[in-house]
């Protein structure tokens, strides 16, 4: 990936083979440490050497071309030359008000390509769903150990993860289940571990996944339920029980902590407000008696009458309610007892409406009048999970599956393994059984290996395959500050590859760059996506005491799913609004650019309101929107996201970018008039051009405000 050539002027129009001088060797790195760490012991050779380097750029003859044999770097060359200047001036016909910028890396290690994330949900020990790409370290999570004829499910823990690129595939099974991996990954079927893909005679041979196939579990999970308000109405019915006529004191039928704080929440939701009085027992089963403290009694009794017609949200809240009141999975049994016609009624109705089967168990032979009758859900391990999954009960300790044989005949023969044609960011783990659950089957660590406990492996990081690491970028930008020619202009950080990529952990190219500008007293600003700037706190506040200093952070949006979709190499929305708050409390006047605003995705009111309050409430100074720019090459990768992902908006995108890399004027002048109608709502102004910096007295010209680079 060769530089571009800059505009004339400071560091101006010349060709790269003059801009760079280059070092003339090319090594291959056998293994990595990362010199910000403790490095383990010596332990001696790897037992797998890096891949061979690919060929040098046309643009960068004689450069150190670096791939590394490690999980988190797999596919990705860093080409490491030495810079002949680092100040370039900004072509003149760009869109932004600052002339010099410094750009110490050519590529990105957060590889925003706004394509597929890592959205594979894996089963938590706590038996609900976490997406693998927001797993961290210390997670526990459900893995399996061979003992006696069978695998058993346990409880494990996630040692590391990392993401990586590679060409993806994507793996349907027989019940619908869909996967999509590296052709590396390997799963666990009735034969044994297979990889995705392989041959079977050559150098590819190894054991690989064919239609004969069937793999190991219960099957694809079901996604959550919204708690949305029938939801809630639905859980309070199945727990409330008989009141006062004033309603001033009722029971909920169980005496759980997770249940009862679940409860007291959507009754203060509805405008309710108790205390908790006694816990008694009625039989066997303790209830919970409280006592209402504020809101309308004519809530709860409402409650308590069943609604004339259900939903399918009022219908899973009703069930979660009904678990965590009166249901018990013991040794693989699911019951929920009901005490008459009417509960049994709804039960059975509310399981049947989400197609679950279920028996009817009377106690007594012959039955006793009165007795608790209980139904009990059939259909082995995969059902109980779908229950779990698709109602979500609050009581999490009647969902362990730990100890259980993983012997379940669910419907998951492999159908097709089918090539997308793309490379694509991908997410591993390790755990310390060396498998996890993925989706419902039995997943193997495909890269597991020593190095992976001392890698500076941050969360959200992805990659771009080829970066050009400038190693004397430090050296120069102290050289050029000392020309006499340099007139202290404000200098722009990060507006065209974030200076805070993963692989600065790795090159550390940031502070001697922030010293030689301290040293210099000369103005700048760093606009990032990265929590790694939080490294170089320390260096900056001294900065300031000398000079203007800026600090942006870019957040487009908050929408956890969006963000998992569309920036998966990236630090959440949430981290990244945790930087700017600990800047805000270390004296910086941070600003937000709230960039790229996705049309269609991200540029409704309800999601731009959402996004200036989260802004607001990190302290953040200013915020300053910027709707998506597709330039050429991130245009092509995000098209083809978009096609896939949200092929309805195809259409919008053709006539809004229609003209070029820029939405018309007319629709970008109404997404800043819905942020500064937010932002006015959550007493936050709307950033003007530069006003995100920390001001002296006497203020030089205004920084950039610029979407970082998509690719």
């Amino acid at each position: 990936m060769p530089p571009s050539c800059p505009a004339p002027g400071r560091g101006g129009a010349r060709c790269p083979q003059r801009h760079l001088r280059f070092v003339r060797t090319h090594v291959r790195m056998r293994s990595m440490r990362w010199d910000n760490l403790s490095a383990p012991p010596d332990e001696g050779t790897p037992d797998r050497a890096a891949p061979a380097a690919p060929p040098l750029p046309l643009a960068l003859p004689g450069a150190i071309a670096r791939t590394f044999d490690t999980p988190g770097f797999a596919g990705m060359t860093f080409y490491e030359v030495r810079a002949q200047s680092i100040i370039n001036r900004v072509p003149g016909q760009s869109r932004v008000p600052f002339e010099w910028t410094i750009n110490p890396y050519r590529g990105c290690s957060h590889a925003c390509v706004y394509c597929l994330g890592g959205d594979t949900p894996i089963l938590m020990a706590d038996g609900r769903t976490r997406a693998i790409s927001e797993l961290e370290p210390g997670d526990r999570i459900y893995g399996t150990r061979r003992r006696g004829a069978y695998r058993h499910y346990v409880v494990t823990t996630v040692l590391d993860k990392w993401s990586t690129v590679k060409r993806a595939y994507r793996v349907t099974l027989a019940d619908g289940t869909t996967l999509v991996a590296s052709g590396d990954h390997r799963f666990l079927t009735e034969r044994g571990w297979k990889h995705v893909t392989g041959s079977m005679r050559g150098g590819g041979r190894r054991p690989h996944l064919t239609t004969r196939n069937r793999l190991l579990g219960t099957g694809r999970f079901a996604v959550a339920p919204k708690r949305s308000a029938d939801y809630r109405r639905g859980y309070l019915h199945a727990l409330i029980r008989d009141d006062d006529r004033a309603a001033a004191r009722f029971r909920l039928a169980t005496a759980e902590a997770e249940a009862l704080d679940r409860a007291e929440r959507y009754l203060a939701d509805a405008g309710v407000t108790v205390e908790r009085a006694t816990v008694t027992r009625i039989g066997r089963r303790p209830t919970t008696t409280v006592v209402r403290t504020s809101g309308p009694a004519e809530v709860v009794t409402g409650l308590l009458r069943p609604p004339g017609e259900t939903t399918d949200d009022w219908s899973l809240g009703y069930l979660a309610g009904m678990f965590d009141a009166t249901g018990t999975c013991h040794r693989g049994v699911f019951r929920i007892s009901v005490a008459d016609d009417e509960s049994q009624a709804r039960t059975s109705g509310a399981l049947e409406r989400f197609g679950f089967r279920w028996a009817l168990d009377v106690p007594g032979v012959p039955a006793v009048p009165g007795a608790a009758r209980q139904l009990r859900l059939t259909g082995g391990l995969p059902e109980r999970l779908r229950f779990f999954h698709l109602t979500d009960p609050a009581v999490t300790t009647r969902r362990s599956i730990e100890g259980m044989a993983l012997k379940c005949a669910a419907h998951l023969q492999v159908t097709a393994v089918e090539d997308l044609g793309l490379e694509l960011p991908l997410w591993d783990i390790t755990t310390g059984t060396g498998d996890f659950i993925a989706n419902g089957v039995v997943s193997h660590n495909c890269f597991a290996r020593n190095t992976h406990t001392y890698l500076d492996l941050d969360s959200g990081a992805d990659f771009d395959r080829k970066v050009i690491v400038k190693v004397n970028a430090g050296e120069l930008v102290r050289r050029e500050l000392a020309a006499p020619r340099w007139r202290g202009a404000h200098v722009a950080m990060g507006t065209n590859v974030d200076c805070y990529q993963r692989a600065e952990g790795r090159y550390r190219l940031m502070p001697p760059i922030i010293e030689a500008l301290r040293d210099f007293a000369n103005p700048f600003s760093i606009l990032t996506k990265g929590t790694l700037l939080l490294r170089d706190l320390p260096l900056l506040r001294q900065a300031a005491e000398v000079t203007r200093v800026g600090v942006s952070y870019s957040v487009g949006f908050v929408d956890e799913a969006l963000w998992r979709a569309a920036e998966p190499g990236t630090p959440s929305p949430r981290r990244r609004l945790d930087a700017v708050r600990q800047l805000a409390d270390a004296g910086f006047e941070v600003g937000v650019l709230m960039a790229p605003i996705l049309p269609g995705l991200s540029d409704d009111e309800e999601s731009i309101d959402a996004t200036v309050a989260a802004v607001a409430a990190s302290g953040a100074a200013s915020v300053t929107p910027l709707p998506l720019h597709l330039r050429p090459g991130a245009r092509e990768w995000y098209a083809r996201w978009l096609a896939r992902e949200f092929p309805h908006l195809v259409p919008r995108y053709r006539l809004l970018y229609q003209a070029g890399s820029y939405a018309p004027q007319a629709y970008q002048r109404e997404v800043t008039a819905r942020v500064r109608m937010a932002a006015r709502r959550h007493g936050l102004h709307r950033g003007e051009t530069g006003d995100n910096r920390r001001l002296p007295e006497t203020p030089p010209p205004a920084p950039a405000a610029e979407q970082l680079s998509l690719l």
